[in-house]
């Protein structure tokens, strides 16, 4: 567990900051020595840039980028707007209901949509009494709809993140949908209870999923991940579940 989190990209990112700070500090000092005043904008700017360059350095993925970058002036742009402190903790107790360990999991929220539920349905069409799994469920919809769709059918989510995970009960409860709901992490699992699995997760985990899935899926069962591939092998189909939009990858067993 500790391993995993100092390999988190969130930590080196805060590492980032941190390292970039006394950078800065010396590039506004010989910038003052030179005659050459910065505005607090401009340190903030210079800040970001900095961090932005290291996290490229480092081999963080591109969105690590822009918030490294941003980081400073948001702070300094949040500063200036005076805003009650009370403000930020609610901001910060929603987003961390909302993303929980993404820190250490490098899964953020990634809701699917109906194009997607739509074609998972056709490819479970001639399943009866499918037990499916969405792994990463966030608020549901897959699962309520796969559930409405078919009552003889078995569908599960599973979410870590405290917020998503609630508002899928409560979504369950209000349409007294026969779909599943638990709180926990996927990796605790066992594949071979289900029919076919579907993952919207990220390019961090899956390899790692795979592994899982290789060693505990039954033949006969199917893998379904919505826009990441798995490098170790080659999808057995493809789907294009809007024109423009990521593709839904199947892998039989």
């Amino acid at each position: 567990m500790l391993q995993q989190i100092l390999r988190a990209p969130a930590l080196k990112a805060v590492l980032i900051q941190a390292l970039a700070f006394p950078l800065m500090l010396g590039l506004v000092y010989l910038l003052a020595r030179a005659g050459v005043g910065m505005s607090w904008l401009a340190v903030a700017v210079l800040q970001g840039v900095l961090a932005a360059l290291l996290s490229w350095r480092a081999g963080l993925a591109r969105w690590w980028w822009a918030i490294a970058l941003l980081f400073a002036p948001a702070l300094l742009a949040a500063g200036a707007l005076d805003l009650p402190p009370v403000l930020f903790l609610l901001v910060f107790v929603f987003l961390l209901g909302l993303y929980w360990s993404t820190f250490r999991t490098q899964v953020p929220f990634y809701p699917s949509g109906p194009a997607v539920w739509r074609e998972v349905a056709q490819l479970i069409v001639d399943r009866p009494g499918v037990r499916l799994v969405d792994i990463g469920s966030g608020l549901g919809g897959l699962v309520l709809d796969l559930a409405r769709r078919r009552p003889d059918g078995h569908f599960t989510g599973i979410e870590l993140a405290p917020l998503p995970w609630l508002a899928s009960r409560l979504r369950a409860r209000l349409s007294a949908s026969g779909a599943r709901f638990v709180r926990g992490d996927y990796v605790a699992l066992d594949f071979a209870s289900y029919d076919v699995v579907f993952a919207y997760l990220s390019p961090a985990v899956m390899t790692a999923l795979w592994l899982q899935a290789e060693k505990q899926m039954l033949p006969g069962s199917m893998l379904l991940s919505y826009e990441f591939r798995i490098a170790a092998r080659a999808p057995d189909k493809t789907i294009a579940a809007t024109e423009c939009g990521p593709l839904l990858y199947v892998w039989c067993f």
